[in-house]
């Protein structure tokens, strides 16, 4: 099985949660996220007056997939979260061993 963990911007999270779901990955966790790449940040304008935006709001999103799916579901993100400008988010697969549901116990493939 592989965790897929994607950091992506806030307004690509309906987006990416209908790609998944047309795919048929059927859970996932977001959490609300911020932080900076290369950029360091950014600049922006409210009311005629420039300030710093030093940690960028983005969207955290984690799935668990078996281990054939991994791929396919990356490429499913990279393709509903790209805009094609600085900041679109990373993605990144890790290897997961063990699975419990915690309700009924289920372990591993009977977890997911």
């Amino acid at each position: 099985m592989k965790l897929i963990t994607a950091v992506v911007k806030p307004h690509k999270l309906e987006d990416v949660r209908a790609a998944l779901e047309t795919f048929g990955v059927t859970g996932m966790t977001v959490t609300e996220a911020s932080g900076y790449g290369r950029q360091k940040g950014h600049t922006e304008v409210y009311r005629g007056a420039e300030y710093e935006v030093d940690l960028v709001p983005k969207v955290r999103l984690e799935v668990v997939v078996e281990d054939s799916d991994g791929a396919d579901v990356v490429d499913v993100i990279v393709k509903a979260a790209q805009t094609g400008k600085i900041g679109d988010g990373k993605v990144w697969v890790t290897p997961v061993e063990t699975i419990v549901r915690v309700r009924t116990g289920e372990v591993d493939g009977d977890a997911l």
